[in-house]
């Protein structure tokens, strides 16, 4: 295994490019704009030097609405279309190979893998790992990659690349050094940075809005959890049945402004399955300059999930009372 944490030892990742002959990226499930813009940008190039490519996730059965703006979408299949062997398959934006859901069968019939990510608890399932935990997003890591292998980043690849960076960024108020650089840099090709941001991060249908009344109805604060306080807010899959994933993703968006709490929770109920839960984890600083926020990702590690230190999340099964409960004894 050859590790890149420090994002600038590229060579093993540009030669399992230039060597491969087919190609599979694979998402995470539940794909966000970071692993969908990057396994995208990457199929992009490939697909321009004739290298056969398909991009794909286990589940949901589609794309969200938003992703489907993003360049490149017609390279992305359903996970019954990916081969079985593959010269060179590459995850991108995946923490762990549960991540890949029912497509880590994938993974053995690789003759090289490549993984590129960013969180901080992957400790490098690939032939080669590039893994840089101090990348603001997966896209970053795959604009260094594509330079090193001396592809041009066109508007098309930008798009893709910014849809990445603009999301797990938070539209830059989670921005890291280089960040801005990097968008400047993106956005002097042409894309359209506004719209882009706006597709992904500031449109829902009027469905979201019942459904987000009912949610918010939930939610509790308890003051004395971890010290700096929990506010959690539960979404029943029976809420869900006219919006898409992205709009119950958003949930902890809005539950993590509460003033009074430096960690926000959001327990989703599955459909069909109603003991099983995918709890999305924030927290922050308590005042700029400070470094006391919670890290999450090791809340979640206990839980067999993990994430960043200020995003986390994790799956669990139980009643609602008793996943909560689990939750609040595990912070303290």
């Amino acid at each position: 295994m050859t590790s890149v944490r420090d994002g600038t030892e590229l060579d093993a990742a540009v030669a399992a490019l230039a060597a491969a002959r087919s190609v599979t990226i694979l998402c995470h499930v539940q794909p966000d704009a970071d692993t969908v813009g990057s396994g995208l940008a990457l199929a992009l190039a490939l697909h321009r030097r004739e290298v056969p490519v398909c991009v794909s996730f286990a589940e949901p059965a589609e794309l969200p609405a938003s992703l489907r703006t993003l360049p490149g979408v017609e390279l992305v299949v359903p996970p019954a279309q990916v081969p079985d062997e593959v010269d060179l398959l590459i995850v991108v934006d995946c923490g762990a190979r549960s991540r890949l859901g029912a497509l880590a069968d994938r993974l053995p019939g690789a003759t090289t893998t490549l993984v590129i990510d960013h969180h901080r608890a992957n400790d490098g399932f690939g032939t080669v790992d590039l893994i840089d935990e101090s990348a603001a997003s997966t896209t970053e890591l795959v604009t260094r990659l594509l330079d090193a292998w001396g592809v041009p980043i066109d508007a098309a690849i930008a798009h893709c690349l910014f849809a990445g960076l603009v999301t797990d960024t938070g539209s830059f108020r989670w921005a890291r050094p280089g960040s801005h650089a990097m968008a400047e840099r993106l956005l002097a090709t042409g894309i359209d940075g506004t719209e882009i941001t706006r597709v992904l991060l500031d449109t829902h249908p009027y469905a979201w809005l019942p459904m987000l009344s009912k949610v918010l109805s939930t939610a509790v604060v308890v003051p004395q959890a971890a010290g700096v306080g929990l506010v959690y807010a539960l979404v029943r899959a029976a809420d869900t049945h006219d919006v898409g994933p992205e709009e119950v993703e958003s949930v902890i968006d809005v539950i993590r402004t509460t003033s009074e709490a430096g960690i926000a929770a959001v327990f989703k109920e599955a459909r069909g399955q109603n003991d099983r839960w995918t709890v999305s984890l924030r927290s922050r600083d308590s005042a700029p300059g400070l470094t006391d926020g919670v890290d999450v990702a090791a809340v979640a590690s206990g839980f067999g999930g993990g994430g960043h230190r200020f995003a986390a999340g994790y799956t669990t099964y139980g009643d609602p009372e008793g996943v909560v409960r689990a939750l609040i004894t595990a912070l303290g």
